[in-house]
């Protein structure tokens, strides 16, 4: 099936004959970033037939799948714990992959809300049959922590320190958010940019938004159009590769009774949604701004994803089917107060590093939807086609479970190059206190 086209009525969201000086307006105070993907290192080292050509010293995606995403506090997983939730999903590797748990040195979690998660993916990895060789431990980079923890993995891959490991990213927003409860110290608070790292999520959105003229209009707009994709996407069957079904415990709230359920489906997609209906909705942060409402900004949600890697020689001695490979991930940093434009900054920032053109050679986007006011200045300002990005709808329609994104993103995005036989996967997202991260793969189940 073909991709999705912009629809006619999507209006201009921005207007790109500014976009030399966006950066460096004078008036925020931001620092304009430039990467020459034309440099002679770069050109010297790589392009697309380096990129996609196969070694055997090359860290490799075997399996990569993941949990259904639920409604935070109110979804299949609100009375899941994190523990439950990554032990489930371990054992779901163990039997979908068929490996021998023997084989896996490592194991890396992605998460941002528990303290304890690196107390909680040991245990549970033991628990669902990794033996205690299988070393553990957990990583914490806000919205990127599931593509960090894939970089984790594959860079001790690349670099001899094992043969084996395994990525996974999840969170349970049921049980809170990440919010600082303190002010830093007074001495941190003299640093403006300091202090704006305390600014909640949707006051960074509404900053995007006024900053950058970018309308409710556009932004409801944009969302829409993720809901009506997320919603072929689940109709038409294509997220039931990537999703492995959990059963867990649900707590009526009113009875008390418990019963199990097996969860199969995301529950984000609100199905027949419209630009209409949308324009409808009131504004999220009125204390901060007009633009950013639930209706645009990415769903608060429980979910997790693992990506099981190896080298290419290891995957082929394993009998392994081999997914894709991990080509490498980059971050950069940017001001606090505009957080969610940083996949604008961190995608041509990775692209330089392989000398890859964004509109010829990249064939899939994941962009993570925090809110439709960056997904929209991301989008316009790196001139990405909207045909190629979230072809299966985004965070504002699936969910942003903060720890698990970026390996669901891996899981969506090769799952979709593999529906349309495409090679190259890029995905990106913005990151909380100001930076953004992106990473780049090649699909190869052509």
């Amino acid at each position: 099936m073909g991709t999705i086209p912009t629809p006619s009525t999507f209006p201009p969201l921005l207007d790109l004959s500014k976009s030399s000086d966006i950066i460096s307006s004078e008036q925020n105070g931001y620092r304009k970033v430039e990467f020459n993907s034309q440099s002679p290192q770069s050109q010297q080292k790589w392009n697309i037939r380096n990129v996609t050509q196969k070694n055997s010293d090359d860290v490799v995606i075997t399996l990569a799948i993941r949990t259904p995403l639920t409604k935070a506090v109110k979804g299949g997983f609100k009375d899941t714990s994190l523990d439950y939730m990554v032990y489930s999903l371990l054992k779901k590797v163990i039997e979908k992959s068929n490996i021998d748990p023997q084989m896996v040195e490592d194991i890396c979690l992605g998460n941002v809300n528990d303290g304890k998660a690196a107390y909680v993916v040991r245990a549970a990895s033991l628990a669902a049959g990794f033996p205690n060789t299988a070393a553990a431990s957990s990583v914490n980079r806000f919205c990127s922590s599931g593509l960090k923890a894939v970089q984790d993995i594959a860079n001790q891959i690349s670099t001899g320190s094992i043969e084996c490991g395994l990525a996974i990213g999840a969170e349970s927003m049921s049980a809170g958010g990440d919010r600082l409860t303190n002010p830093f110290h007074e001495e941190i608070l003299k640093n403006q940019e300091a202090a704006d790292c305390m600014q909640p999520m949707g006051q960074t959105s509404e900053n995007v938004g006024k900053d950058f003229d970018i309308t409710r209009e556009a932004q409801d707009r944009y969302a829409a159009e993720s809901y009506q994709r997320a919603e072929r996407a689940q109709r038409e069957g294509w997220f039931d590769e990537e999703i492995v079904p959990i059963t867990t415990t649900v707590k009526d709230p009113k009875s008390g009774e418990e019963k199990h359920v097996t969860l199969t489906k995301d529950e984000g997609p609100r199905w027949g949604t419209t630009y209409e209906s949308l324009s409808k909705v009131r504004p999220a942060f009125p204390q901060f701004g007009d633009k950013s409402t639930g209706g645009n900004s990415s769903q608060v949600t429980d979910g997790a994803a693992a990506v099981l890697m190896m080298k290419r020689s290891t995957a082929h001695k394993m009998n392994q089917p081999i997914l894709g490979k991990f080509c490498g991930a980059t971050v950069t940093g940017l001001a606090p107060r505009i957080m969610g434009i940083g996949p604008s900054l961190a995608i041509p920032k990775l692209l330089s590093k392989f000398n890859l053109d964004l509109k010829n050679d990249i064939d899939v986007i994941e962009l993570n939807e925090a809110f439709a006011s960056m997904a929209v200045y991301c989008l316009n300002t790196l001139g990405m086609d909207h045909a190629k990005m979230n072809i299966r709808g985004g965070a504002i329609a699936l969910g942003h479970p903060l720890g698990a994104t970026g390996a669901r993103q891996i899981c969506t995005g090769l799952s979709e190059c593999r529906r349309q036989k495409k090679k190259v996967l890029l995905t990106s997202m913005c990151i909380g206190t100001g930076q953004g991260m992106a990473g780049l793969f090649v699909n190869e189940m052509l």
